[in-house]
């Protein structure tokens, strides 16, 4: 079972890899009920892990940012520098997990943020490294100069992948049952 941390991680993650379209909402519903697992509990969370494949497309939207509120995370907007920066971090972790090659991570972010998000702007190098070799390169050894450049985007990936979201100590303590009126 994942820590509640690495739960957390893993449902901002996808929050913002779904904002940006970059992940069907199914997926963030799939992290919802991770979390539920891991031990992480509030009752938009709760609500978010019950919709329903065909409900989440629908559903998601307006559920998330609740959810992600009650827990104490962030969901920043996907246009700001925040918000890319989030999504490019959590590509980072995507890769790493082995979900994404090192020149798919390096493709994705020079096409959305090219050279404008200082954060990638070596990923985006790295791309524009994997095009030289892909359209002949500089005559050197073309497996030793792919295997160089995957090892320095996964030391990128690394780097970016080390910063993670604020998440609570303990599971959020949610009562299960309504208090009772005294009168």
């Amino acid at each position: 079972m994942p820590s509640t941390e690495a739960a957390a991680s893993e449902l901002q993650d996808r929050a913002i890899l779904w904002s940006v379209g970059e992940i069907p909402a199914s997926d963030v519903v799939s992290a919802a009920c991770d979390a539920l697992v891991a031990g992480l509990d509030s009752p938009g969370l709760r609500v978010l892990a019950a919709c329903t494949r065909a409900e989440a497309d629908y559903d998601v939207y307006d559920l998330l940012p609740g959810a992600l509120d009650e827990l104490g995370l962030v969901l920043h907007p996907a246009a700001g520098e925040a918000g890319q920066e989030a999504v490019a971090r959590a590509l980072a972790r995507r890769m790493l997990a082995g979900e994404l090659k090192p020149w798919e991570l390096t493709f994705r972010i020079n096409q959305r943020y090219g050279y404008e998000l200082p954060l990638t702007v070596r990923l985006a190098e790295l791309d524009d490294e994997y095009a030289f070799l892909e359209y002949g390169g500089d005559g050197d050894d073309g497996d030793e100069a792919l295997a160089r450049i995957d090892a320095e985007v996964t030391a990128e990936a690394r780097r970016l992948a080390a910063v993670h979201p604020r998440v609570p100590a303990e599971p959020t303590d949610v009562p299960t049952s309504r208090p009772t009126d005294v009168a």
